[in-house]
């Protein structure tokens, strides 16, 4: 019979810290977008799925694509990095953003740091990763916090 830490994160809580990041960022970049606040032409992940597809595809499709990045980068953080500091969370979501503006708007068209749209794009992007990082500390802070009581 093996053994398991009681103060190991569970795929579950790493699994639920990405949903509740991916609904609550989801949220933010849509409102932002509908309202005008945002200078994207639509969201980044929809944006991708098209990209991939060849074709118009409908809002729901992006915001899978955008749960399953968000959950997967979740994921890794919880389960490998040893440090899970609001520093290094706030690293992992710049590291993201710079992925975005070289890789993710290019490959959909938008240019290097989303340049052949508007220079906006730089800005818009980050306040959403800024915001990953942070709840991505906070969550995992709670959820750590909850299996710390469980385990006494």
């Amino acid at each position: 019979m093996t053994e398991t830490d009681p103060h190991a994160p569970s795929r579950l809580s790493a699994v639920g810290i990405g949903l509740v990041i991916s609904v609550v960022t989801a949220l933010l970049m849509l409102v932002s977008m509908k309202s005008g606040i945002s200078p994207l032409p639509k969201p980044l992940g929809l944006a991708f799925a098209e990209t991939l597809s060849g074709r118009a595809l409908p809002l729901p499709v992006g915001l899978l694509f955008h749960t399953v990045y968000v959950t997967f980068w979740s994921m890794i953080f919880v389960f490998f990095f040893r440090r899970r500091t609001l520093t290094t969370a706030l690293a992992l979501a710049g590291v993201l953003w710079l992925g975005v503006l070289v890789v993710f708007f290019p490959v959909v068209g938008w240019g290097i740091a989303g340049l052949n749209v508007s220079p906006k794009l730089i800005p818009a992007s980050l306040v959403p990763h800024l915001f990953f990082g942070a709840l991505l500390w906070a969550l995992d802070k709670f959820a750590r916090r909850g299996r710390d009581t469980k385990a006494r």
